[in-house]
């Protein structure tokens, strides 16, 4: 049985009592189903539209900015920045105004960002601008994550993280194949012109549609102080700092992918920017498929600490085979096996993620904001750490990739069995049943 998070007890006090006014707001978000769906997975798919779309005009951007790659690898080092730093803010502010008006003004400020990057004329410029846009598409991240707090509990809220797994993995998919059809037709300034548009569409989506999810009873009306000392109280759950870190490290993992890959598969196996699509778009489908699996068979089934066991054993060992393929252990291998191991690790995704956002947002009722705000910064500050490393050794040897994913990897099992301790809360749980 899982403990009460250090938020959890005030907000059980709320429950029974809570005054009929106050859950309208949710109730009738509930009743918008399928509309509230689409604008929460619009927003979680705002990430990987602002990191994927980009990724096959990394090259092209080293050669037309004349920067080395590791300094253009900075532009998604930047960007991941902005986005851990800027949920530390979003997410209390959530809390204490509600979640309409601070995301509707970090979408304006998403909008402006991106398009100044579209005509940035040099690296520095451009580096600076996206850690302006990653700060500014943190709200549409950290407030989508509260407002499933806000709506759903146990199950039904791993479920719809699931469900938002699909849509929002729509979004990896296609990116990198409309970015690859944009070089096809522009240079890479053209992936910047549309992702202004796609932030402006999707500013007007959540003005029109998104309701406001958070009652002004329970609100919190303390200040950076009180925001703080619940952040304190969060990470002093030895469970909850065990699952935040446990996905931060995964993503993490994945993220040294999305950094490396466009060097490895392009400029060590000579594929082409629409071969590389390719190969991203099928690796987010297993993604997608197995996120899929984990939502309609495995939670409610089976535990969520075995299903994310699995995920993050399957991780490691997928990070295991690609370091002894890179390192050319039994020889040189080919594109089709990396690709397999990538396609492995990546898809393995779809059980870790969904359920360590889960598990820890189960434990922080009544501050679900500065949860989420805890979650995405650790996350993105463990992928921002990730990326710069995976070009360590330079543009043509893939084993600094594989070597920090299987890293990454490690650290997350050791965060999940030494601080989740699974094992021993579930033997709590047959002792109280009992």
């Amino acid at each position: 049985m899982t403990e009460p998070g250090p938020a959890q007890a005030a907000d059980e006090r709320r429950g029974a009592g809570e005054p009929a006014t106050a859950r309208e707001p949710r109730a009738a978000a509930r009743r918008a189903g399928l509309i509230v769906t689409l604008v929460l997975g619009g927003l979680t798919a705002l990430p990987p539209l602002s990191m994927d779309m980009y990724l096959p005009a990394l090259p092209e951007v080293t050669d037309a900015l004349h920067s080395p790659a590791a300094t253009i690898q900075l532009t998604l080092t930047a960007c991941l920045m902005g986005m851990a730093l800027g949920q530390l803010v979003v997410g209390p502010m959530s809390d204490k105004w509600g979640r309409r008006r601070p995301l509707l003004a970090g979408m304006v400020l998403y909008v402006l960002a991106t398009a100044v990057c579209a005509f940035a004329p040099s690296a520095a410029l451009l580096i600076a601008f996206r850690l302006v846009q990653g700060l500014a598409g943190a709200a549409g991240i950290v407030i989508a994550r509260a407002v499933v707090r806000d709506l759903y509990d146990g199950v039904a809220m791993a479920r719809f993280f699931s469900t938002l797994m699909l849509i929002s993995g729509v979004a990896p998919v296609v990116a990198p194949l409309i970015g690859g059809q944009i070089l096809r037709l522009t240079d890479w300034r053209g992936v910047f012109v549309v992702l202004t548009a796609v932030g402006v569409v999707l500013t007007a989506v959540v003005w029109k549609w998104l309701d406001e999810t958070l009652p002004p009873a329970d609100r919190h009306a303390g200040g950076l102080g009180q925001a703080l000392r619940t952040m304190r109280g969060l990470l002093a759950d030895r469970v909850f700092t065990g699952y935040m870190l446990a996905g931060g490290f995964a993503f993490a993992a994945l993220f040294a992918y999305i950094a490396a890959s466009p060097f490895v598969v392009q400029d060590i196996y000579g594929a082409s920017p629409q071969t590389f699509s390719l190969l991203f778009g099928v690796n987010s489908v297993g993604l997608v498929l197995v996120g899929q699996i984990n939502g309609k068979l495995l939670v409610g089934r089976v535990s969520m600490d075995k299903v994310l066991a699995v995920g993050l054993a399957v991780t490691a060992l997928a990070a295991g085979a690609l370091v002894v393929m890179a390192s050319g252990a039994f020889g040189k291998a080919g594109l089709a096996p990396v690709a397999a191991g990538l396609f492995v690790l990546m898809s393995a995704m779809g059980l870790t993620m969904p359920n360590t956002n889960a598990q820890a947002l189960m434990r922080s009722a009544g501050a679900a904001g500065s949860a989420s705000a805890l979650l995405g910064t650790s996350t993105f500050l463990l992928g921002a750490v990730a990326s710069p490393l995976v070009g360590i050794a330079g543009e043509h040897t893939a084993v600094p990739m594989a070597v920090v994913q299987l890293c990454c990897a490690l650290a997350a099992v050791a965060c999940f069995v030494g601080l989740c301790r699974p094992w021993r809360r579930a033997q709590e749980g047959a002792q109280e049943g009992a």
